[in-house]
């Protein structure tokens, strides 16, 4: 049994007040309670006037707010702005652009926990996941503050007397971001943080269906930028649907376009700026595996799976879907993973204490349905899960039980094996050797994430090497989800190949030079050539 502990209050959805929780949440971010509609766009400007947003709480059906999105007109002007600001902010040397994260850093960092309790509140995931989200922000900052001083070239030998090779970054330009819902902040902030260290301009174009997370951040951002009397352009929003994100994948004046969503949107968006011979970052599916062979250790295991699986109610790109469990020890490991599944807290998920939320919309909880009927008629086994909630306190929002599912084939061609599904559905297969495991996961079209637990240093090498997981994130001892900001974030194969956050995720941000100078009094070429007269 999964524990209902904490009802949800609110009001039902098409309200026309709000609770005074969520007047509480947006009052303290400066967005106005009383406002009819909202204006989306901010270009050092706020406009919008285009279609509305509506910003509904997954938690309540609670309709939060109304925002106006861009015109086309609106669009047009606040790219206008953008480039304009990418002009000015490129001569600002690079220590000072993280003199300006560091500020930014500050006044996100004082308004964290109410920041993460917007983001529970209108995207779904729990109230110490928003924090976290929000403190990922605060990181990336860091990270980029140092970065500002150490975003070096090279120097290269030259094979010509008097001649040295300089490669050379210098800022691309103006970079588009478009964002999904489940990571509403963090994500901006992983490409803003870098690019900005770049010395670029940013226009971000967040989820129709998150845009008060957008506005409170850029808010927050504008604020620093006009203290320090930069364009507000500089991080430029503009809220709409699928017309603003194609007018920005098609903008040759954005060089760069960072994309996080489907597979199927990805594969448009990244066939799209390349034939503008633009660049992209694509952060796409994920469908990771958690292997667990018969000497891991159960007691950090179970809970790693657990979190994984669960964890922001299965809508991570991380979350834990595939789960490969050793003959030996499969009996063992899901007797204990379906306790844990049993004392599960669902419910208000601004509760302290509350493990599982909503998922984000309606449409999302037809699609869990749809993959568990899918299940169901496959002839696996549904161990735990596999309904929607009939409590009358969960009545109003998107909440589904967390399901473990042993299908009954393990066959990676099978599209219940290769298809992501966007929900807390775990399904379960049993192997005899690690190799036909790593065969598992490496045979789906995604590669983000994946995890092997054990205590046998060969299976690590074997792991880790060429002969392992093909993913972006390949762990050992650790679970497929909650990655930190000091390593490149991105995943391989239909993941995208895009790289952000840490590591050398910014060389993405600049233009590189290779900059020959001859200091001598001849002029030779390279290679030998000669071609005098």
């Amino acid at each position: 049994m999964i524990l209902l502990r904490h009802p949800v209050c609110g009001t039902l959805r098409g309200a026309r007040s709000l609770s005074t929780r969520a007047s509480a949440i947006l009052s303290s971010l400066d967005i106005p309670v009383g406002a009819a509609e909202l204006p989306g766009v901010y270009d050092g400007q706020w406009s919008g006037s285009g279609e509305v947003l509506e910003s509904v709480c997954p938690a309540t059906g609670e309709v939060l707010a109304r925002v106006r999105s861009a015109t086309p007109d609106e669009l047009h002007e606040a790219l206008g702005k953008s480039k304009e600001a990418y002009l000015h902010l490129r001569t600002v040397p690079a220590p000072k652009r993280g003199e300006l994260l560091r500020q930014i850093r500050e006044a996100l960092s004082e308004k964290r926990d109410v920041l993460g309790a917007l983001v529970t509140l209108e995207m779904g995931k729990i109230k110490t996941e928003g924090i976290g989200e929000v403190q990922e922000f605060v990181d990336i900052c860091d990270y980029a503050v140092g970065l500002s001083r150490m975003m070096n070239g090279r120097v290269v030998a030259s094979e010509r007397p008097g001649h040295t090779i300089l490669e050379v970054p210098n800022p691309i330009g103006v970079v588009g971001v478009l964002t999904a819902f489940n990571f509403p902040v963090a994500v901006y902030g992983w490409n803003f943080a870098l690019s900005v260290a770049a010395g670029n301009a940013n226009v971000w174009k967040p989820s129709p269906s998150t845009p008060l997370c957008s506005i409170a951040i850029t808010k927050i951002i504008a604020r620093v930028l006009e203290k320090n009397g930069l364009p507000g352009a500089v991080s430029t929003l503009i809220t709409g649907g699928k017309d603003v994100g194609e007018a920005i994948v098609e903008s040759r004046d954005i060089p760069l376009v960072s994309f996080t969503g489907s597979e199927a949107v990805g594969r448009v968006v990244g066939k799209a700026v390349q034939s503008r011979f633009g660049k992209s970052i694509l952060e796409l599916g994920g469908n990771n595996a958690s292997i667990i062979m018969p000497d891991a250790d159960m007691q950090l295991a179970v809970p790693a799976v657990f979190f994984g699986a669960i964890g922001t109610a299965g809508q991570r790109c991380t979350s834990t879907r595939r789960l490969y469990l050793h003959r030996a020890i499969a009996p063992k490991f899901l007797d204990a993973l379906q306790k844990l599944y049993a004392t599960i807290n669902v419910g208000d998920p601004l509760v302290d204490g509350t493990l599982l939320g909503p998922l984000h919309t309606r449409a999302a909880v037809g699609i869990y349905s749809d993959a568990v009927q899918r299940l169901r008629q496959s002839g696996a086994e549904i161990l735990t899960g596999g309904k929607t909630y009939d409590h009358a306190a969960l009545s109003q929002g998107n909440f589904v039980q967390p399901t473990i599912s042993v299908p009954k084939t393990a066959d990676p061609a099978d599209k219940i094996w290769s298809t992501e599904t966007f929900a807390p559905i775990l399904n379960v297969g049993l192997f005899d050797e690690l190799e036909q495991a790593i065969e598992w996961n490496n045979a789906v079209p995604q590669g983000l994430s994946s995890s092997l637990w054990t205590r046998d240093i060969r299976n690590l090498g074997k792991w880790i090497g060429p002969e392992g997981s093909d993913a972006g994130i390949v762990n050992v001892n650790v679970g497929t989800s909650g990655a930190e900001i000091g390593a490149a974030f991105g995943g391989n194969k239909s993941t995208g190949w895009g790289r952000e956050s840490g590591g050398d995720a910014w060389k993405q941000y600049v233009r590189w030079s290779a900059c020959t100078v001859n200091f001598s009094d001849a002029a030779p070429l390279a290679q030998g050539v000669d071609f005098s007269t």
